[in-house]
């Protein structure tokens, strides 16, 4: 099992809150990314587990699933991929003063949500965390050591190392 990075952030307990305005703060832990993966990378890296088809049928399958699963919450239909979880269609909304007057205009935008299933959710059963330092301390951290001078005999511009 691979660690799961996170750093600490401060911040209000009350979200959506003016920083000005914030009058109580909690520390949190933040999920810090390592890095992401491209649909090459991701079709190499199933080739690379014993996969039979070529990155490119890899590519091929993932583009028609991809174009299927549009086509079918397009029509109002979840899609259940297994041990992945659920995609389902949604709609952002306003609410109206009354039945009578609802219509296609109180619907702002559609948007497509996703529900983990109960397997892939149980992978923080297993996880082992580790803290880190946030990107903005990291950020810090390079500054200063950037900031720092060196000190240098005279007539010694050659140094070997190691």
């Amino acid at each position: 099992m691979q660690t799961i990075k996170y750093s600490i952030a401060i911040r209000s307990t009350k979200p959506g809150t003016k920083k000005a305005e914030i009058t109580e703060t909690k520390a949190y832990p933040v999920f810090q990314q390592t890095g992401s993966m491209s649909f090459n990378d991701i079709a190499q890296h199933l080739k690379m587990h014993g996969s039979t088809h070529t990155k490119g049928d890899i590519q091929g399958i993932i583009t028609d699933a991809v174009d299927c699963i549009v086509e079918h919450l397009e029509q109002g239909i979840s899609v259940d991929l297994g041990d992945l979880g659920r995609f389902y269609p949604s709609l952002k909304v306003t609410g109206a003063p009354s039945a009578s007057t609802v219509s296609a205009d109180n619907i702002k935008a559609v948007s497509v949500k996703f529900r983990a299933s109960k397997a892939f959710k149980d992978i923080v059963k297993e996880a082992q965390f580790e803290c880190v330092p946030s990107r903005e301390a990291q950020a810090l951290a390079v500054a200063e050591a950037r900031a720092q001078e060196t000190l240098q005999p005279e007539g010694d511009d050659e140094n070997e190392l190691g």
